[in-house]
Order: C-alpha cells, then sequence, then structure tokens
C-alpha cells in the first residue's frame, strides 16, 4: 500500500486551486496504487474543522492539521516530516508555484529523498507511482521513478486537475509539531497574490496576451477592453519581450521564464509563438491566434488563426462581444 500526502495551501479561508488540483491527483493516483491520499496543513485559527473537512470531497481521507505560520516553507518541512516518519506515506504531492517548489526541495533534503519538479503527467506503473515531465524546451518526456523510501512530486502550475467527488467529509487530525529553531526565525510581513487585470493570471478561465503586434505599451488598452468585454475571471497576459520593454507588469508574464498558465480560452494578441512562449502556454483548452504573419509559428499549434491587423480586429471583436451581451 503506498499512501500520498498532498500539502495544501490556504489564503484568506480558502484553499489554494493548484493545492486542491493536488489532492485530486493524489486521490487518483493512490487508489491505483492501493493507497491512501491525506493531505496537510499548516496554519492558525482560520483552518477550522469545516474547512479542513471539505478537502474530503477532493479525496483526501485524512487531513493532518499542524498549527504555526502558514505562507512559509519551513514550518511545512518540519510539519509534514513529521507526519510522514510517523504514517509511512510514501509520496508527496505538491501543485505548482514557488512556495511548493521550496517546501519539496526542502523536503527532499531534509529526507534524502527523489523529488521531480514542473511534473505535468503522474501515473501508476507496476504498483507504483511514476513522474513524467517535459524537458528540451518541451520537445521530450523524461520519465522519474522513485526507489524505495519517499517520492516527492511537484507539479507544474495547472497540471493537475481539480475534481470534486461525493468523498464525504475527511478525517481532520491535530498534529503536534516540535518546530526547527530555524523555522520560526522568519516572519510573515504582508502577504498578497500577484494578480493581473485584477484576476490571478493562473487560475483566469480566459486570457488575451499581447505580444510585440501590439506595437507599444498604448497597445495593451485593445488588449485590456476586450478582456473587460469577456467579463468576469478573464485576465490580459504578456510575453517576455514586451515585458522587458517596459509595456506592461512582470507579474502577467507568461513562458519559459514566467507563469504557466492552462485556461479554457487563451486569446494570443500579436505574438509571434516562440517556443520560449509556447511552453507556458500550450495546456490551453482552446488556443486563438491573431497575427498580421501568416507564418508565425502559432498558428501551427493555434485552435483557430486569424491573419490580419490586429488594431483592427480587437475592437471589432470587442464591440461584437459586447452587442453579444447587449452592454
Amino acid at each position: 500500500m503506498a499512501d500520498v500526502l498532498a500539502y495544501v495551501l490556504h489564503y484568506e479561508g480558502a484553499f489554494n486551486k493548484n493545492s486542491l488540483g493536488a489532492v485530486s491527483e493524489g486521490a487518483a493516483r493512490a487508489r491505483e496504487v492501493g493507497g491512501s491520499c491525506h493531505a496537510v496543513v499548516v496554519g492558525g485559527e482560520s483552518l477550522t474543522d469545516e474547512l479542513c473537512c471539505s478537502l474530503g470531497a477532493y479525496g483526501a481521507s485524512k487531513v493532518f492539521r499542524a498549527r504555526g505560520p502558514e505562507g512559509l516553507a519551513q514550518p511545512v518541512i518540519d510539519a509534514m516530516a513529521n507526519v510522514i516518519d510517523e504514517h509511512g506515506h510514501s509520496y508527496a504531492l505538491f501543485g505548482g508555484g514557488l512556495l511548493g517548489f521550496e517546501i519539496g526541495a526542502g523536503l527532499a533534503a531534509r529526507r534524502h529523498a527523489g523529488v521531480t519538479m514542473e511534473v505535468t503527467t503522474v501515473r501508476a506503473q507496476d504498483g507504483e507511482l511514476v513522474a513524467e515531465r517535459p524537458i528540451l524546451q518541451d520537445s521530450q518526456i523524461s520519465v522519474s521513478r522513485y526507489r524505495g523510501g519517499l517520492g516527492i512530486i511537484i507539479g507544474r502550475i495547472n497540471a493537475f486537475e481539480v475534481v470534486s467527488r461525493d468523498g464525504g467529509a475527511a478525517e481532520v487530525v491535530d498534529v503536534d509539531v516540535e518546530y526547527s529553531p530555524w523555522s520560526t526565525r522568519a516572519t510573515m510581513v504582508t502577504r498578497g497574490e500577484q494578480r493581473g487585470a485584477d484576476v490571478d493570471i493562473e487560475g483566469a478561465d480566459i486570457l488575451v496576451a499581447g505580444g510585440r503586434g501590439l506595437g507599444k505599451a498604448d497597445g495593451f488598452k485593445l488588449a485590456e477592453a476586450l478582456a473587460a468585454a469577456l467579463g468576469p475571471n478573464t485576465a490580459v497576459a504578456a510575453t517576455r519581450a514586451v515585458v522587458d520593454a517596459g509595456w506592461y507588469p512582470y507579474a502577467a508574464q507568461i513562458g519559459q521564464t514566467g507563469k504557466t498558465v492552462a485556461p479554457k480560452l487563451y486569446l494570443a494578441a500579436g505574438i509571434s509563438g516562440a517556443i520560449q512562449h509556447k511552453v507556458g502556454m500550450q495546456s490551453s483548452e482552446s488556443i486563438v491566434a491573431i497575427n498580421k504573419d501568416a507564418n508565425a509559428p502559432i498558428f501551427e499549434f493555434a485552435d483557430l488563426g486569424i491573419v490580419g491587423d490586429l488594431n483592427k480586429i480587437l475592437p471589432k471583436l470587442t464591440e461584437a462581444i459586447k452587442a453579444r451581451k447587449g452592454s
């Protein structure tokens, strides 16, 4: 039996989307190898019994709750090491995000465990879990297997789908953790979420992304107008070239050196589709590209391509959406 322990990040009384994806993925894969999925949460009074029990809907049969500072890596490493030592989990699973990378790497060092980052697929094979991650600019797939002990799997942003099941309430188990001296030396001064167009681009359902084809910083007003017309949970994103040029904030950057996204709709305006950008958005459900260059690489993997002047097309598209919505 191989149990999976998923870390769940929370903020302002709600669980992080990628963490819920990790629980959903952990539950699905644990069943395939004859185990169970458990979750670990670290925080204060906001971690109520009701909130922790709700993780049962995503497949966690048990939630280990540790009282301590949330949002810092070292206390979570202490808590997870404690739970794993006591309960013998075979795998630790994390959703995408910088904090997950830091915790997973620290836990791997603490337990001399194998770790794989930027994982896009987890599957069962011969009674064990294996992790797959793209390498060489996503041109090849690397497969990781774990030799006994603990295997640590850290997903790419939005790699794991959030699946709500009728699993009932999870059992909540409070654990006493003796935090390492260094784990409590750092304190959280303030905490917030990076957002683009008032919506987290990693969690947005629709993204309107702009590239150098917008011509100048003011060109993003066209993208912002379209995003506003499309409605709630729509955000504006950008390529590295335009954020380096100062046209748009770095928080909105998508690509190999930016964020990885997987919205339901990705509308690329004036983006050529270089491999560095492709790796950050190729998991989108539908990709629509607008570019005046019919030979732009983005048309090779877009679901719908529009060849033309985006300065004319974006306003017309915005007007059409507003008319359709009656606004």
